[in-house]
């Protein structure tokens, strides 16, 4: 019996070995790294990979800061990878090096992919109306608002306009108090936040392609400079100095702590100020409007794609599908915090029906208010762009530039 039973135990190591010689490993980088979010995915892959014992996952997690230039050395050096996030901002460039699988015959054998949002279709389909990535997680922009700062302060309306929010913001702020209004974005695309206050001011924006082009830019318009003069107010009379250097920990560590009651934010930071604030201490509306009643979207978004070079592809579209099925990408953005990819998700999962998520549902359903536009990324101009503006808006912010000199600057640098 005992010989029978070491047998047994030989035998079993045997296939034991085998079974982990022949499983395939996926080399899998994402770039929107964060410990929360990596945990998260880490938890989702043994899921897969225990539904999957023939698939083996290795996740790769560089710094946030270093993740998209991390991408693209992989890829241009064709280095070990099959599943790759792809960003709003890479998709191009990563296309443009023949680096991503086109997709089209996978999303047309996918019956998943009917019940994508028109957004994350458009953001699938982002260069030359072909899918080179899935979609996991959308990023749209509303007011997030410390209502009972404001009711400390006399005020028990939440502004719907730009200027509203100016004016409520300058009443509300005490320095002696350390008591201030706005939490403002000076570092890391704060362009995305004074776009926001600068462009709905611009009535003819109402039929824009994109934020602006080398073929349309609307920075001599005297809508748009309105539009900054608000934005300068706002911070002059509403920010604490130290804002012009503020990035996202330090909006938010402002907003948790009351000293700015205001914060506009993707829906990502709501499970961290959940987390760090309480669900129930603060409320989110939608953007402000212009004095043409309107706003503008600008979505971002972050998906998965198979690197064009990669010897597995089949294994890892499944591993894809998987992940972008409408329970496990509602269960992923759920505890990650953006907004998931199809239309069942917000008709099926109570967390998205919940009242933080109102605002941007609206976003997304009124068009002809919050208007989808977004940048045009695959622009020459555009890579070097972020920071021109970043430099040039501090130095009109501390007044070493005149805003009129940055408008034409910015005019000049975007024609043809």
């Amino acid at each position: 019996m005992k010989k029978t039973i070491a047998v047994l135990i030989v035998v079993m190591t045997l296939l034991s070995v085998s079974v982990c010689a022949s499983a395939t490993t996926l080399n899998f980088l994402e770039v929107m790294t964060s410990p929360e979010r990596t945990a998260l995915l880490k938890s989702m892959i043994a899921e897969y990979e225990e539904l999957n014992p023939g698939i083996k996952i290795n996740l790769i997690s560089p710094p946030y800061e270093q993740s998209d230039q991390k991408a693209t050395l992989m890829l241009n050096t064709n280095q070990p990878l099959d599943i790759i996030e792809v960003r709003d901002y890479t998709v191009k460039q990563f296309v443009n090096n023949k680096k991503l699988t086109d997709l089209t015959d996978y999303v047309n054998e996918w019956s998943d992919a009917e019940t994508l949002t028109p957004v994350a279709t458009a953001a699938a389909t982002t260069v030359n109306d072909i899918p080179y990535l899935v979609p996991q997680s959308i990023f749209i922009k509303a007011l997030f608002v410390r209502t009972d700062i404001l009711a400390a302060n006399g005020i028990n309306d939440t502004p719907k306009t730009i200027e509203e929010l100016v004016e409520v913001s300058k009443k509300i702020t005490n320095p002696a108090k350390n008591q201030y209004a706005f939490a403002w974005r000076g570092k890391s695309f704060e362009i995305k936040f004074a776009d926001l206050f600068a462009l709905p001011y611009v009535e003819d924006f109402k039929n824009a392609k994109y934020i602006y082009s080398e073929d349309e830019s609307y920075f001599l318009d005297p809508g748009f400079k309105e539009g900054m003069e608000a934005y300068i107010t706002l911070f002059k009379e509403g920010v604490p100095k130290d804002g012009i250097n503020w990035g996202f920990n330090e909006q938010i560590n402002a907003f948790v702590s009351g000293a700015t009651p205001f914060l506009i934010q993707d829906p990502d930071a709501i499970p961290l100020i959940d987390k760090l604030l309480g669900p129930d201490k603060y409320e989110v509306v939608t953007l402000p409007v212009g004095p043409h009643g309107f706003s503008y979207i600008d979505y971002g978004f972050c998906g998965l794609g198979i690197p064009s070079y990669s010897k597995n592809k089949k294994e890892a579209w499944d591993f894809i599908k998987w992940m972008s099925s409408p329970e496990k990408n509602g269960y992923y953005n759920e505890h990650y915090g953006p907004l998931p990819v199809h239309t069942t998700t917000f008709e099926t999962n109570e967390h998205f029906q919940g009242k933080h998520y109102v605002a941007y549902d609206y976003e997304m359903n009124h068009p002809e208010q919050f208007l989808f536009v977004t940048y045009d990324l695959a622009s020459e101009k555009w890579p070097g762009w972020a920071k021109i503006h970043e430099t040039d808006m501090q130095s009109v912010l501390l007044g070493k530039m005149e805003l009129d000199t940055a408008l034409q600057k910015w005019a000049d640098y975007w024609q043809k």
